[in-house]
C-alpha cells in the first residue's frame, strides 16, 4: 500500500507500509555530529582547530593538571585542541551551558587514600579559557533570557554548527567502516 502527500511546493513524502521514505532515497543527507562516534569527531575537530588562529594553547598548558582528581598533567602535545573540540561538542549537545557545568563534565573520581572516592569537578580555568577561545573564534555565543538581562550560558553558533557538521560528514565513511550498522542511517 503506497500513499503520497505533497508538503509545501517541492517536498513529496512517500509512505510505504507505514514507514516514511523521504530525503534518504532522494539523495545523500547531511551528516550531523549526532550521527558519528564522539572519538572520531573529536579527533577530526581537533585537527581543524589547530589551523584556527583564535585557538592556541595557553603558556600554562604544558604543566597544568586538568583537575584535582588527576596526578599529572596531560602527556599529549595537542591536548588543548582535543579539549577545545570536546568542549565544542558538549556545548552543541548540552547548551546553554556555563563554565561550572562544563568543568563538571570533565571531572572524575578523586582518590582519597583509604577513604571512598568522591566525584570532583575538572579545572574551571581550563573550561573557562576553552570557552573564551571558542567564543573569540565565533564558534559559540552567549544565550540570554527573554529580557536580555541574564546570561544563561554558551550555545553553539551557526559557524560552530557548520564546523561540527562538516567534520561529521568527513568522518562518516570511517565511522561506517568501523561500525557497519551506521550505514542504515
Amino acid at each position: 500500500m503506497q500513499y503520497q502527500a505533497a508538503i509545501g511546493f517541492s517536498h513529496v513524502i512517500t509512505v510505504k507500509y507505514g514507514l516514511k521514505v523521504g530525503r534518504a532515497l532522494q539523495g545523500e543527507c547531511m551528516t550531523t555530529f549526532h550521527d558519528v562516534p564522539a572519538d572520531l569527531l573529536i579527533a577530526d575537530l581537533a585537527q581543524r582547530l589547530v589551523d584556527n588562529d583564535s585557538i592556541n594553547a595557553p603558556e600554562w598548558a604544558d604543566f597544568v593538571k586538568t583537575g584535582t582528581h588527576r596526578e599529572k598533567p596531560p602527556e599529549q602535545s595537542d591536548w588543548w585542541y582535543v579539549r577545545c573540540a570536546a568542549v565544542l561538542r558538549k556545548v552543541a549537545m548540552k547548551g546553554p551551558i556555563g563554565t561550572n557545568h562544563m568543568s563538571q563534565q570533565f571531572g572524575g573520581p578523586k582518590n582519597r587514600g583509604v577513604k571512598p572516592n568522591r566525584a570532583v569537578s575538572g579545572s574551571r580555568k581550563v573550561a573557562r579559557t576553552a570557552l573564551q577561545q571558542l567564543a573569540a573564534a565565533g564558534f559559540i555565543t552567549d544565550s540570554f533570557n527573554t529580557a536580555g538581562t541574564v546570561t544563561l550560558g554558551k550555545i553553539i553558533s551557526p559557524t560552530g554548527q557548520s564546523l561540527l557538521d562538516e567534520s561529521a560528514h568527513s568522518v562518516r565513511p570511517l565511522a561506517e567502516e568501523r561500525h557497519p550498522e551506521l550505514a542504515r542511517y
